[in-house]
């Protein structure tokens, strides 16, 4: 890991501590850790209920951990399996590099433009008063997408590319929502890794 090679751009959003790091791993390294864990991951896909409905989630996902502490949101709750010598790896240079400890990290696995991830705050209690996800892509870059919960008309939309990280901290789950929506564009597989603190 060189860190010159890194430049870290704050987001100036009112009310939120977003950081994009692009090439936070080169490209090489990020395709190899992408085909390894689309391959060696236990993906599961469970139910989710919106407006009394129940539907299959519109991704796969997967939680591992150094704590055994479950996860739950939107009426799901997922027990960590162990961190895998990657999974390890990779959550000490982010440690590193953000000065956090992170405990878990939810994965998902958008297969294609249908699979997304709808507007949300990442504010679960288990996540403590101001949570800290740092996010890392691998694959096919997606859009980013970022609204005020107050003001409607404070919105932002980032690219996140292949081996690129996302760290939201501070207050930003207070103020804002973010999602990754569905395109209708023929794209290819992106791997998501959402590093979390569960105290």
């Amino acid at each position: 890991m060189q860190d010159m090679l890194f430049k870290d751009t704050p987001l100036d959003l009112p009310g939120a501590d977003i950081r994009y790091t692009p090439n936070f791993i080169d490209s090489d390294e990020a395709t190899h850790l992408f085909q390894l864990f689309k391959n060696q991951i236990p993906w599961q896909q469970d139910n989710i209920r919106v407006y009394g409905k129940t539907y299959a989630q519109p991704r796969l996902t997967a939680l591992f951990g150094n704590n055994g502490k479950p996860y739950s949101y939107s009426n799901i709750t997922m027990v960590p399996h162990p961190f895998t010598p990657e999974l390890k790896i990779l959550k000490e240079r982010i440690d590193q590099y953000t000065k956090k400890t992170f405990t878990t990290c939810l994965m998902n696995l958008y297969r294609d433009g249908k699979d997304s991830n709808g507007w949300h705050a990442d504010d679960e209690k288990e996540l403590g008063s101001n949570p800290v996800i740092a996010s890392l892509t691998l694959g096919q870059e997606r859009y980013f997408h970022l609204r005020h919960k107050n003001d409607k008309f404070l919105k932002k939309k980032l690219l996140l590319g292949h081996g690129s990280l996302l760290l939201m901290q501070g207050q930003t789950q207070h103020y804002w929502q973010h999602q990754i929506p569905k395109t209708t564009k023929n794209i290819g597989e992106r791997i998501n890794l959402t590093f979390r603190i569960i105290p």
